[in-house]
């Protein structure tokens, strides 16, 4: 049997929404192992001088505990 954990985490990325997920990935992966899913909770620009200027994501992120 196996036991699964679910954090909550932000990232945000200059890019796109995709880059922010990735990166908001990769960093969780350094310090959390058996990472198995993530669900996009919410999304978010900034917006500045009419642009949007940063892509956030806040992300529920899924791992098996060891």
């Amino acid at each position: 049997m196996s036991v699964a954990k679910i954090i909550e985490i932000s990232s945000e990325s200059p890019k796109s929404f995709e880059d922010a997920i990735q990166n908001g990935i990769a960093r969780a992966s350094r310090t959390i192992h058996n990472i198995k899913s993530a669900w996009v909770k919410e999304q978010h620009v900034v917006v500045e001088n009419g642009k949007v200027s940063l892509y956030r994501v806040d992300l529920k992120v899924t791992f098996v505990l060891d």
